[in-house]
């Protein structure tokens, strides 16, 4: 794997373990002409997710709660095919599975503070809306008296 750009950096100091991802290499289909039919350009990344250790206990059970839904046997898989060459599609997808595992393992946000709306904003709305009122009366024909 030589000239590939890892370590692939999830968050801080955590980084994808390169022995714990499986690759997978296919041919890729659409256009392409002869050269897509001898080259196994698309690339199937696996990352185990269920087993690993090397992601903090708490991200590890954030990520499998948050990507439930994508994981087959406790495994995320992500796939690339969008270069012609295999390296760009590697590249491609390890970046890929990085930003899906920063994500999933990124802290809830902080929950929203209600706060009451303003006296002073809500009577400006109310004095605004009157005068809008008065403007739309004054266009009648008909006289209000």
């Amino acid at each position: 794997m030589e000239g590939m750009s890892g370590p692939y950096v999830i968050r801080g100091a955590v980084s994808l373990p390169e022995a714990e991802l499986m690759w997978r290499f296919s041919r890729s289909s659409g256009p392409g002409g002869q050269h897509v039919n001898t080259s196994d350009s698309q690339v199937e990344l696996r990352f185990d997710l269920a087993r690993t250790e090397a992601l903090p206990a708490v991200w590890k059970e954030r990520a499998l709660e948050r990507l439930a839904s994508r994981l087959v046997g406790g495994v995320v898989t992500v796939r690339a095919s969008e270069h012609r060459s295999q390296w760009r599609n590697r590249e491609t997808a390890a970046v890929r599975l990085a930003s899906l595992l920063a994500e999933a393992t990124a802290p809830p946000p902080k929950p929203r503070r209600a706060t009451k709306v303003p006296r002073g904003i809500n009577e400006r709305r109310l004095r605004q809306k009157k005068q809008r009122s008065e403007t739309k009366r004054g266009r009648s024909p008909r006289d209000w008296s």
